[in-house]
């Protein structure tokens, strides 16, 4: 028996990198699977792949900014196969990075809207769902930005904070409908890493060697089986807890201070 089979899952961002790797992970691992994302081209891509495969997967056309079209990719998940079972919180629009004293108003609001807006508007969305098949699954995406401070992010660091509260409070209140809330932080090869390994000669290198497992992590083969374990009923008894996954690097942590920011200015 595969790990998901005859569950369905609901993913944002899942168009590309670590929300692609998941999605892909988790229709082999049986799921039926709602790829939420903003891009047309992108979601279909993954969806069109997905089913060659022999997977159940939708596309569905998802801003997580706007709380009615949440909604709308959540009730998707029920008229196309049945309900939902999990729901994975992955997708955020990130803004220019520049130091918290040039990040704008603006920004914060974007990546509130992205990223707690949308996880809270989505979990309440899936709440009613997940109590129809008995409880469910909730995995909120993280950050280990937030641990390290991690500079030109104050707007994500902060924002990632509140994911890490939002996940506590609903596995402390909706564990009394089997609904377990749980959050990962990762890092993987996604879009971003790769574009910063084409612009910059050696960043792929030095990325692997400040992790104690000596790699960068693969979306599919690293991120999502954890995903996957936390969703499935080997985690059964598992609620409110935050894990790394990635190769070790929240141990020695790295400096995120930009080279040319000098140490004193006063």
């Amino acid at each position: 028996m595969r790990l998901l089979e005859n569950k369905v899952a609901l993913i944002t961002g899942a168009g590309g990198g670590i929300g692609e790797g998941v999605a892909r992970y988790f229709v082999k691992q049986g799921a039926a699977v709602v790829v939420a994302e903003l891009n047309p081209a992108l979601g279909e891509a993954v969806v069109s792949d997905l089913r060659a495969q022999g997977g159940r997967a939708l596309f569905f056309k998802t801003d997580v900014s706007d709380k009615q079209n949440i909604i709308d990719a959540v009730q998707a998940a029920e008229e196309h196969f049945g309900g939902l079972d999990i729901l994975v919180n992955n997708a955020f629009a990130p803004t220019p990075n520049v130091l918290m004293e040039d990040k704008s108003d603006e920004m914060l609001e974007q990546t509130l809207g992205t990223t707690v807006w949308a996880a809270w508007w989505a979990m309440r969305a899936a709440l009613p769902l997940m109590r129809k098949r008995g409880g469910g699954a909730i995995i909120n995406f993280y950050s280990i930005d937030t641990e390290i401070g991690a500079w030109l992010h104050a707007d994500y660091n902060t924002a990632k904070s509140a994911i890490l509260g939002l996940t506590r409070s609903a596995a402390a209140e909706w564990g009394r409908f089997n609904i377990r809330v749980n959050a990962i932080a990762p890092t993987a090869m996604g879009a971003t890493f790769h574009k910063l390994a084409a612009e910059n000669p050696g960043f792929a290198e030095r990325s692997a060697s400040m992790r104690p497992l000596g790699r960068s992590g693969e979306p599919e083969a690293d991120i999502g089986p954890v995903v996957a374990f936390l969703a499935s009923e080997m985690a059964r008894f598992v609620t409110g807890e935050s894990i790394h996954v990635d190769g070790g690097l929240h141990l020695p942590g790295y400096n995120s201070r930009p080279a040319d920011i000098p140490v004193k200015e006063y």
